[in-house]
Order: C-alpha cells, then structure tokens, then sequence
C-alpha cells in the first residue's frame, strides 16, 4: 500500500495572498495544513497620494520605471483606470525604459499591453537598481513602484547616483488583525508538531519572529526551524530573512515560486522518510505516519515522538529519563505521563504486530509481539 509523498506531514503556513492555492498544493501530496498568517497585505488606495503622483508621472514622464511586484503593478493600473487616468499613465509608461524584478512584474506589464525591456536574472530590486545607475540616471526621472515593505534603500541608492525618484506606494505588509493562529503556529513549530513552516515573504519571517518574541519563545522558535522543523523560503531574499534571525538551514528553490517551492518541499520531506527494520518486519516512518506490511497507523503528537526515539535503534532499550527528557523536555517530568502515552501507543500499534515493550527498572524498547 504506497503513500502520497507528504502524507502524514504536517505544513505550517504563514502566507495570507495565495494561501488558499498553496493549501491545496499541499493537500494534493497528502500533508495536512496547518494556517497561521503572518502578514497581511494591505491595499493603500484609493488613496489621494497615489493619484497625485500618478498624475505627476502623466505629466511628466518617466525615463524608466521599475516594476517591482505584479500585485503592486496591478494594483496601481486598476486605481488608474478607475480614476479615468489608465490611458494617459499607459502613454507616458510607454515611451519610458520598463526594468522588472521578476516575471510577475513583467507579466502585469505585458497583460496591459507594455512592453519590458529588461528583467533582473536573481529578481532582486538591487539588481535592477544597479542596471539602472550602469546606464546612467543622473538628472533622470526613475518611477520605482514600491513593495509592501517599501524599504527605502533603492530610493536611497537611485537618489545617490542624481535621479529623480518617484516613489509609488501601492500596498503595505502588516500583521494580521487575528494573530491568534500564528501564534498557535508558533507552538506547534516549537513543539515539534509541524514538519515544515513555509515562507512567501520575507516580511512573513520577520513578524513570525515578532510575535515570538511577545511570546518569550524566540529561542525555542529559532531552533525548532534550523533544526527538526524544515524551514522553506519561495526565495533568496526571503531565506536571507530567515537567515537574519539564525535559522541558516532554511531552504529555498532554484526559482522563486510557488510551485518550485511547494515541489522542493516536498522532495526534502520525503527525504526524511525512515525505512527500519523491526525483528522480521520493515517499517516506514513518514510523519505520524507509519506503515507495517499493509497496516497503516496515524500517531498523535506524543505518540509520534516516543515512537521516532524508538526507532532510532529499534529492540535497543531506551531510559524512561531519555524518553521524558526527548519528548516532554525534562527527565523529572512525572514518569506516569510516560506509561499513560505508552499504553496508548501499544494499543495503537497492535494490528500491526508491532509492541513497546517495558523493561523492568530499565525503560522501554520497540520489537515485534512474540
């Protein structure tokens, strides 16, 4: 009986745009999804400072104009259009040199019609930007759509080398209204109870780490995801967040997508699938999933933790305090919790011929049932 890739793999995600289609990526590779947004993008228009420096740039063109995200491209083309401004502000775009970040921005551009003229390999903005001074803007008018972020060290960089920097704010990142499920996130990551957290941007990473710190758990948060916990980035940028708050094992793909994203996942969690043998049975481990033969066991939290111990070194003994101190953090945590989890898990295990067995003044170790 096989298994979908990621079943028995539980995802944390903290993205609010695209959640729903990165859920059912997921879920079509078996994992369970677990949401807690933590960012939120926040639309700024119709908003009488857009307009303004919309009708300045119709005004007076631009020499170039950055494309930096295409939900911020679209955005500000719609307020546009519903200004009655869409076919004076696509005139002046078009005798303007058009620099993207990536292929969303320079899909935006090309779904109204503009052409692009040039497209950062790395998607970064610093790459643009120094494309742009390469060329020469001294004296020149830059149009720079802004991110949600709207850091301003290309503005900086750009205003440096003598150009005239217009700077359109389209949108904003900001912490959800209910932050009630990234902080429930943020448990389950620190208590081992999700396999993966993913990231769409890189602010998404900084206000996890924000709301962790209310929580006085960044330390535990921090290595949970550069340890046992995989921590995927859509992208580099997004990674060197992660990187910002010392979880250097987090990865990201080749290409900065969705799907890449959502497919490298998959291959490094399926990476981690375990193949044992127990006496005379082979038992797969993926998740809290675990297959004996034709049996199929979903294990709880705790169940899934004494179990992967067990399994390290399967018929070997394992001290009570070993287990006490693995998964429940301390060997003075009452040890009766430890025998009540165990006869569950005994139970749970039992069509599959598989038994705990307990070792007097010893501990407990994994074999099959005689």
């Amino acid at each position: 009986m096989g298994m979908h890739p990621l079943e028995g793999m539980t995802i944390g995600v903290t993205a609010d745009r695209r959640a729903d289609e990165q859920a059912e990526l997921l879920a079509r590779r078996g994992a369970r999804v677990l949401r807690g947004p933590t960012i939120r993008t926040l639309p700024l228009g119709p908003d009488e400072r857009i307009r303004q420096v919309t009708e300045d740039l119709v005004r007076s063109p631009p020499y170039a104009f950055v494309a930096n995200t295409g939900v911020g491209v679209r955005g500000w083309l719609a307020l546009a259009e519903s200004w009655g401004l869409i076919d004076a502000l696509l005139e002046s775009l078009a005798g303007a040199q058009l620099l993207c970040r990536g292929p969303k921005a320079a899909g935006a551009l090309t779904t109204a019609g503009l052409p692009v003229h040039w497209q950062a390999q790395s998607e970064r903005l610093d790459e643009v930007v120094s494309h742009l001074i390469d060329g020469v803007v001294d004296g020149r008018r830059v149009a720079l759509q802004l991110d949600g972020n709207a850091d301003p060290v290309a503005s900086q960089r750009l205003r440096a080398a003598g150009a005239d920097v217009v700077e359109i704010p389209v949108y904003t990142w900001t912490l959800p209204e209910d932050v009630g499920p990234a902080l429930r996130l943020i448990d389950a990551a620190c208590s081992g109870r999700v396999d993966s957290v993913t990231f769409t941007a890189a602010p998404a990473v900084h206000n996890l780490f924000r709301l962790a710190e209310g929580e006085g758990v960044v330390d535990e948060l921090r290595r949970a995801l550069d340890g046992r916990v995989l921590a995927m980035c859509v992208g580099p940028v997004c990674r060197e967040a992660a990187v910002e708050h010392g979880v250097n094992s987090a990865e990201h793909p080749a290409r900065a997508r969705l799907g890449a994203m959502v497919q490298a996942l998959t291959s490094r969690l399926t990476e981690r699938r375990r193949v044992v043998d127990v006496g005379d049975r082979r038992v797969v481990v993926q998740g809290s999933l675990v297959l004996v033969d034709d049996q199929r066991v979903e294990l709880p939290d705790r169940e899934r933790s004494i179990f992967d111990v067990l399994t390290r070194r399967p018929g070997v003994v394992v001290a009570k305090r070993t287990l006490l101190a693995e998964v429940w953090g301390s060997p003075q945590q009452d040890a009766h919790v430890l025998e009540v989890t165990i006869g569950r898990l005994r139970k749970r295990l039992a069509p599959t011929g598989l038994n705990v067995e307990a070792v007097v003044r010893r501990g407990y170790r994994l074999d099959v049932v005689p």
